[in-house]
């Protein structure tokens, strides 16, 4: 069994218990509030950018994948290609406004002030959307999506559509139960004492999300605006090998697609923030002194 970092000192290889991580947790989510802003909007387009990478590299193997592979199977194997993206962003370092969902055991426990936390939310939350907006575009720009005849396109349209028709409950819902996974994701990392640790930490929480089909506000950033991308600019060859056509995907706007970030913030908000981070500070930090 692990040992106490808190009694064992942190230059322990072992991981840290669950205490030392709350401790550890509320720190970290103090640190955050005290970037300037320059620094705090770089690393959440970095972040936003690691995010549609792993969108990218998930939705790739996603191609072929139906008819080819059970349903569970295929989104198995999108999910740990999918965990790349969090794995950049907790290896290398960036700010994510899904696992900045955290810092309420900071605000929680009185050491950082509401505007604060929710000033660090916002620039992060923007930073997030232009990176992955951004990556998507350079995504469509290399004609990427056009790999396997058209296949990968073909996924892409398809998800972005799913997710601009997703009722508001259920994206809400779909949310809560996302960020819950990816902020233990997270909460596991900050436990973790070597890159090995932190990467094994990452794998099976974002796998499980992804293979369960829960919404990730940032994901979406990317997903839904290259599914727009390839519906106004995609080629007719790429229409012909999927045989379909963008009439097909009239739901699919840039209304929509700011509508369905709504929902799905919000019970990413409520999943990481009240459901994991407040729910742990509670139980390790509301009592001391």
């Amino acid at each position: 069994m692990a040992s106490d970092g808190a009694n064992s000192g942190d230059n322990s290889i072992d991981a840290l218990l669950p205490a030392r991580i709350a401790e550890k947790a509320e720190a970290v989510g103090v640190q955050k509030t005290k970037l300037d802003v320059l620094s705090l909007v770089g690393l959440a387009v970095l972040a936003g950018a690691f995010i549609a990478l792993g969108a990218m590299f998930a939705t790739t193997v996603l191609a072929g994948a139906d008819g080819a592979l059970p349903y569970g199977v295929g989104r198995l194997l999108a999910g740990i290609a999918f965990s790349l993206g969090l794995i950049l962003v907790v290896v290398g370092g960036a700010e994510l406004f899904t696992g900045n969902a955290l810092m309420v055991m900071a605000w929680a426990g009185g050491k950082v002030r509401l505007h604060a936390m929710l000033r660090a939310w916002l620039i992060v939350y923007v930073g997030n959307f232009i990176g992955a907006i951004g990556t998507a575009l350079l995504v469509f720009l290399s004609g990427q999506y056009l790999g396997g005849r058209g296949v990968v396109g073909g996924v892409s349209l398809k998800l972005a559509l799913d997710k601009t028709t997703e009722p508001f409950d259920h994206a809400l819902f779909l949310g809560i139960l996302c960020n819950v996974l990816v902020c233990l994701a997270v909460w596991l990392s900050l436990g973790a004492r070597s890159t090995s640790d932190k990467v094994l930490a990452v794998i099976f929480p974002v796998s499980a999300f992804v293979v369960a089909g829960f919404e990730h506000s940032v994901a979406n950033m990317y997903l839904i605006p290259l599914g727009l991308f390839i519906k106004a600019w995609g080629p007719a060859e790429l229409w012909a090998q999927i045989g379909s056509n963008s009439a097909d995907y009239a739901a699919l706007t840039w209304p929509a697609f700011f509508s369905s970030l709504l929902p799905v913030t919000i019970g990413n908000i409520v999943g990481g923030g009240g459901l994991v981070g407040g729910v742990y500070w509670f139980i390790y930090l509301r009592i001391r002194r």
